[in-house]
């Protein structure tokens, strides 16, 4: 059916007058009154009661004008909705993060990015680095903030933040005082790491650091997220070295300290698919970018 010939029905029908829908449509009264009879012929139904005095509705004429007015209506929406997706003003996008970059990306990124697209649906997973890199190749997700990078088709990877690397000790370790720790000075304590398998190049920076002063890491538990392997600490199950931002998980039984020699920076990327839901995902770049100096 065309469109036009509900647009041309409705304002009959408001009007209740041919000549003055005519003049509102800014055309001539016989055509008008033609496309009304294709209308009527089209459906099989008389819409409306025509006299020389008078038009008015007939009863399923009336039903027609209330569901013609929420086809248009809708046919209005979903343009809109349209360009609105066009433009990067509403749809979806799909944020992953290691569990190290919750506090700064949950805090300043994400609550800036849903006050300023609020139409913009949200989605977010906490994932391991090298979860977020299978899933942005596989397009699960649109954006990721990981600990390394790798050469990906369709991904782009920039630095977003450098940290160090911190100490974690339990609060009544005989260490715990100090102002900051030497690594020489943790040799014969029990590690808690992140696993090896999950995030080589963070579980090597670590490794290589404590070797080069010296130190061979005895690892005896491993844990996935930071926050557990807080806890860990927490429980007297052995120390840690951690990026500095896990910080934020300041809990009862646990202090973070410096460490004396020289910590190597651990770098957070942000990463991003540059073939998928392009509007939206620059939109929120704009946002990263805004908060973070991305080189």
């Amino acid at each position: 059916m065309d469109i036009r010939k509900l647009r041309y029905f409705i304002t009959v029908a408001e009007e209740l007058h041919f000549h003055r829908a005519a003049e509102k449509l800014n055309m001539t009264q016989p055509p008008l009154s033609q496309q009304i009879q294709n209308l009527e012929e089209e459906l099989g139904v008389k819409l409306l009661e025509r006299t020389r005095k008078m038009v008015r509705l007939t009863p399923a004429g009336a039903v027609f004008l209330e569901q013609a007015r929420l086809i248009l209506a809708q046919l209005d929406r979903s343009i809109q909705l349209t360009q609105k997706a066009d433009q990067g003003i509403i749809g979806h996008i799909t944020v992953a993060f290691v569990d190290s970059a919750s506090g700064s990306i949950m805090v300043d990124v994400l609550s800036k990015f849903r006050a300023a697209y609020p139409q913009i649906e949200l989605t977010l997973r906490e994932m391991t680095s090298s979860q977020q890199l299978q899933a942005l190749e596989d397009g699960q997700i649109h954006i990721g903030f990981l600990r390394y990078q790798e050469d990906t088709r369709h991904v782009s990877f920039r630095p977003c933040q450098m940290e160090t690397l911190i100490a974690v000790l339990p609060d009544h370790h005989p260490l715990a005082s100090q102002t900051q720790v030497s690594i020489r000075e943790l040799a014969d304590e029990d590690f808690i790491l992140f696993p090896r398998h999950l995030g080589s190049p963070f579980h090597r920076l670590v490794l290589d650091y404590c070797r080069e002063h010296g130190v061979d890491p005895r690892i005896t538990q491993e844990a996935i997220q930071m926050y557990t392997i807080v806890n860990l600490v927490a429980a007297g199950m052995g120390i840690s070295i951690v990026p500095s931002s896990v910080d934020v998980f300041q809990r009862k039984g646990v202090v973070f300290l410096p460490l004396e020699e020289n910590p190597p920076s651990v770098p957070l990327y942000t990463a991003w698919r540059t073939d998928m839901n392009q509007e939206v995902v620059s939109r929120f770049m704009s946002i990263v970018e805004g908060e973070y100096e991305l080189h």
